[in-house]
């Protein structure tokens, strides 16, 4: 038994794609979606334990939460905080995080952004935000952080060492090569993180929220004359990583993105 925790579910296509991924492998395995709020994140953990689950995908808003209910943490997750995959190694849970390779990946896929010297902004100051900088910096990017809590993103600033951080409204006074949402505005709603006016020209943006898949900040971007990039190349990136961990065999990425598009009709 597997699955992905999160709060709410209503969105997640990941059952979807992991199901697709299961089945083009011959794999026999179901993959639940866990509607779990934070209050009883502890309590589910100690369920899951209980049942016998053998892999959790862990997404918002329980990735920084999750460090503390696991039994080990590798250092890519110590490193950045939080947490996107599970595994149960015997009677043991232990974490690591793919958010970043899914991230990396989709930002230079088909020979998109080069990340290497570039300016990145980050939108956000979460598990997802944590991961995409670690991420961006590991590629040798510089890295800015824009939250509504400014004190937040000034933490994870200093935690990951990244380079500086701001509130949301300070966007319109840089010009990063690449800007990446992950906060969750815009999940389900017409509405964006920030203005239109802001947001750079020339940019590549991606936004880590996939539903809906074109959502108001890619389509302001488009707008602006910013190059528009779906969050759904992070969320097949990382689950293939995560496939990957779990099967020891390659993941079918092609099935998965197909499985993602499928979902969403």
């Amino acid at each position: 038994m597997c699955g992905i925790v999160l709060h709410p579910a209503g969105h997640t296509r990941s059952p979807a794609m992991h199901g697709a991924a299961f089945r083009a492998l011959g794999i026999d395995a179901v993959y639940h979606a866990f509607d779990v709020p934070p209050a009883g994140l502890a309590a589910f953990v100690r369920a899951a334990r209980e049942r016998g689950v053998r892999q959790l995908a862990v997404s918002i808003p329980h990735k920084e939460a999750m460090l503390a209910l696991v039994d080990a943490v590798d250092e890519t997750a110590r490193r950045i905080g939080a947490v996107n995959t599970v595994t149960r190694r015997g009677e043991a849970l232990e974490a690591t995080n793919t958010d970043w390779i899914g991230a990396v990946r989709a930002l230079e896929r088909n020979g998109g952004a080069r990340l290497e010297g570039a300016r990145a902004v980050i939108l956000g100051a979460g598990g997802t935000a944590r991961a995409v900088a670690f991420g961006l910096l590991e590629r040798g990017a510089s890295v800015t952080v824009l939250n509504r809590s400014e004190a937040r993103a000034r933490t994870l600033v200093a935690e990951l060492g990244a380079g500086d951080a701001g509130p949301l409204d300070a966007l319109g006074g840089l010009a990063p090569d690449v800007l990446v949402n992950t906060t969750r505005v815009g999940l389900g709603e017409d509405v964006s993180p920030v203005p239109a006016e802001a947001i750079p020209a020339r940019a590549l943006v991606m936004d880590a929220v996939y539903e809906p898949e074109r959502t108001r900040l890619l389509r302001d971007a488009e707008a602006r004359g910013a190059t528009p990039l779906s969050g759904k190349w992070m969320l097949v990136h990382q689950g293939a990583e995560q496939l990957r961990l779990w099967t020891h065999r390659e993941p079918p990425i092609e099935v998965m993105a197909r499985a993602f598009d499928a979902a969403g009709r």
